[in-house]
């Protein structure tokens, strides 16, 4: 396995201002932890990151002052309009350690489902996995050119490689066809349900560009 490097140096301010100001010269604050070695605080590159995460890279050799360290990009933060990345965890591995990351889900094909007045619905974008940290997939391909209407295709029967193992119980649904009067009514039926409570956003939380992140204060 080919490691992708990433350029780094040691980042002694911390906070908003400081934040701020890496960002006007093209770099990004992050943070390297893990392996019960206390956290530290580096600077990045933006568009050397950018690059990284068009490629799918998951594990790099992260130069910090010209000393390499192996690291996984555990979690990056976006700008409130999840474009921009703003702040990157750094987690530090060992090449032969396994580890527990999200892979992003590719669909392909179109359901027989859809010409018989159905509509596809994803209910997973990603999938948790273990495996070793050498052998992280760029992304799980699933085949639904084969589900007809009503059909659903369950975690237990994607096609894995061979190592990788899903975290995600057996019968967790991945996607199904569903007819859409059926899909409207699911809809409609979770929307009077929340109607009284205050709505919860699921999934990564969004900050605003320069909010602080925890491990920066």
């Amino acid at each position: 396995m080919e490691i992708a490097q990433l350029q780094a140096e040691t980042r002694p301010g911390r906070g908003t201002r400081a934040a701020r100001r890496l960002r006007r010269q093209g770099k990004l604050p992050g943070v390297v932890y893990g392996h019960g070695e206390l956290p530290e605080n580096v600077a990045i590159g933006e568009h050397d990151l950018e690059n990284l995460l068009g490629h799918g890279s998951h594990v790099l050799q992260l130069n910090v002052n010209g000393k390499a360290k192996q690291v996984l990009i555990k979690a990056v933060q976006f700008d409130h309009l999840g474009v921009k990345p703003i702040h990157v965890d750094f987690m530090r591995v060992d090449l032969n350690e396994r580890v527990r990351v999200s892979v992003p889900l590719e669909f392909r094909g179109t359901p027989i489902g859809t010409h018989e007045g159905g509509i596809l619905e994803h209910e997973l974008v990603d999938l948790e996995v273990d495996c070793l940290v050498t052998e992280i997939p760029e992304v799980i391909r699933v085949n639904v050119a084969e589900l007809g209407l009503g059909d659903a295709l369950h975690v237990r029967e994607l096609e894995l490689p061979p190592d990788v193992h899903a975290v995600s119980g057996p019968e967790v649904i991945v996607c199904a066809v569903r007819a859409k009067k059926a899909a409207a009514e699911v809809v409609e039926v979770v929307a009077a349900e929340a109607a009284p409570a205050e709505p919860e956003i699921i999934g990564r939380k969004e900050k605003e560009e320069g909010e602080p992140d925890k491990k920066e204060e």
